[in-house]
């Protein structure tokens, strides 16, 4: 199969490739509104028909399909002068192909050097000047000795001591809540654990509930809330056993 004699039917030429390369050359097609893409699918499409493999057919397809496609992009650049404009198919064919070959060799070179990267990977230079290079003398400015002992002063002084008071917890004593509380039973027979609490901190509020818990657990007191979250009754031992058999006695003689 004869690339060059490939029959196209584009939308901007209709004909053989060979006279569509050579009116690309002469500038009398448009490059721009050639599709490049349609004629690599009508090649493919009469190979096909072929049923068989050309490998010389496809080799020649290749080389003028790319240099089809660097003249076009050439193209976008307008200023850039059109070094291939007078040439032939077959001459446009051999430059790309000199080309070609100058690619080939800057890819093993820079391979090559890539290669040698790999290898001194592991060795590293000296960064800095020679050892042997003349040092330049460092002239200090005038400086006041008065200034400079004020600094030295400043620097041998001992730093003040942080204070840390901002950050200590400060809690009453538990015994002063205890002292508070009994002086209220001997006073009152009850009274109320939140009215208590007014204007208290929520630290001492806590300490006072511990004080609290302690007359508890030394059977001082005797605590009662009628519902969860419902105000806290204190009062004396006894007193809530000789109220309830007040109302006991009072209930009997009402039966009676």
């Amino acid at each position: 199969m004869i690339v060059r004699e490939l029959d196209l039917d584009l939308d901007a030429f209709e004909g053989p490739f060979d006279l569509l390369l050579t009116l690309v050359l002469k500038e009398e097609v448009d490059l721009a509104d050639v599709d490049v893409a349609g004629i690599v699918v009508r090649f493919l499409e009469r190979l096909a028909e072929r049923e068989e493999l050309d490998l010389d057919a496809c080799g020649e397809f290749l080389v003028l399909v790319a240099a089809l496609l660097e003249l076009k992009a050439r193209g976008l650049f307008e200023d850039e002068p059109a070094e291939l404009a007078d040439l032939e198919p077959e001459e446009a064919a051999e430059e790309l192909a000199r080309r070609l070959a100058e690619y080939r060799r800057m890819k093993e070179a820079a391979g090559w050097l890539a290669e040698r990267l790999s290898t001194e990977r592991d060795r590293f230079f000296r960064i800095g000047p020679a050892p042997l290079a003349p040092q330049p003398e460092r002239r200090l400015a005038p400086q006041d000795p008065e200034a400079l002992a004020n600094v030295v002063r400043l620097l041998a002084a001992e730093p003040p001591t942080v204070s840390l008071a901002h950050m200590e917890l400060r809690f009453p004593p538990v015994a002063q809540f205890l002292e508070r509380f009994r002086a209220l039973l001997t006073r009152r027979s009850r009274f109320d654990f939140d009215s208590e609490l007014d204007g208290l901190s929520r630290a001492e509020q806590a300490v006072a509930f511990l004080a609290l818990l302690e007359l508890r657990r030394a059977n001082e007191i005797s605590i009662s809330q009628a519902a969860p979250f419902a105000p806290i009754r204190v009062s004396r031992v006894g007193e809530e056993s000789a109220a309830v058999n007040e109302r006991t006695q009072t209930w009997n003689a009402r039966s009676a």
